[in-house]
């Protein structure tokens, strides 16, 4: 008995398949089924969402989330290795479990899901930041999703979160915090994988929000912080003067003094410049 299911404990399935982990996908495995089911229980009252779960491995946190009643889940996973003994969760929750062996990268989750949706998942190291961006940032909001709950190396995660003024305020909280409310739910230590990595980890969960906080348009928005922050060393006046040839004068015109440097401004400093270089722009 696992604790959750009646499904073998997750060390006998890795022996029984050769699941050892893999560096190459960012690939450490949650094998405490107690801790999986924790996480899943951070993204709410599931038993009314369809899931998508990016890299469930041997799926400690599959098994998590379909205990804890979700729906149904998609489990999007690239290493095929993985794929009997997801077929065995599967077998145990009859019409509840699809698993696509594919790069989440590649996919259209709407092709497999009904809405309301939500994303838990722990995410592999190597693409999370990346998949983040892109889930903030679709054709249309609302998304098609209406909360995130996902693992990161907690540095990652401070990151999602930071305010103004921090080593760790970046690109990523303005984005995240610009469309979504962002909170840290969880920390894992290390021993909680295997094999444990070097760092610490987090859970983050972000709710979707029906309009951004503040009105921007997106893709300068987007533009905006990848110049600020590309070169956060430098002051404004010279890191977004490719953004306009008066850039100086859009700065003084919503009070920002070009003196100063991304990580200084807030994120309704930020929309508020977004709005004025378009403006600007335009005319």
């Amino acid at each position: 008995m696992s604790g959750i299911d009646d499904l073998p404990p997750l060390r006998q399935v890795i022996a029984t398949h050769g699941l050892s982990a893999r560096k190459a996908l960012g690939q450490n495995f949650l094998l405490d089924l107690n801790l999986t089911a924790k996480i899943a229980r951070q993204a709410g009252d599931l038993g009314q969402s369809d899931i998508l779960e990016i890299g469930p491995g041997p799926g400690g946190l599959t098994r998590g989330l379909l205990a804890e009643g979700a729906r149904r889940v998609l489990a999007v996973e690239k290493d095929a290795r993985c794929l009997p003994a997801l077929a065995e969760i599967a077998a145990a929750y009859p019409g509840r479990l699809e698993v696509l062996n594919a790069d989440a990268l590649e996919i259209d989750p709407l092709t497999h899901l009904a809405p309301p949706v939500r994303i838990v998942a722990n995410l592999p190291y190597n693409v999370g930041t990346e998949l983040l961006t892109r889930w903030l940032d679709p054709p249309d909001w609302p998304p098609f999703w209406t909360s995130l709950t996902l693992m990161f190396q907690k540095e990652v995660a401070q990151r999602i979160v930071a305010q103004p003024g921090t080593k760790t305020y970046g690109r990523l909280a303005v984005l995240a915090q610009w469309r979504s409310d962002a909170r840290i739910v969880m920390e894992l230590p290390p021993g909680a994988f295997t094999p444990p990595p070097k760092i610490r980890s987090a859970v983050v969960h972000l709710t979707a929000r029906e309009t951004p906080r503040y009105p921007a348009r997106a893709a300068t928005l987007f533009a905006l912080t990848a110049r600020a922050f590309g070169q956060r060393r430098k002051m404004l006046r010279a890191s977004l003067k490719p953004m306009h040839p008066a850039i100086e004068d859009v700065l003084t015109g919503v009070g920002i003094a070009p003196t100063r440097r991304a990580e200084e401004l807030s994120l309704e400093e930020f929309c508020a410049l977004a709005r004025a270089l378009d403006t600007a722009r335009d005319g």
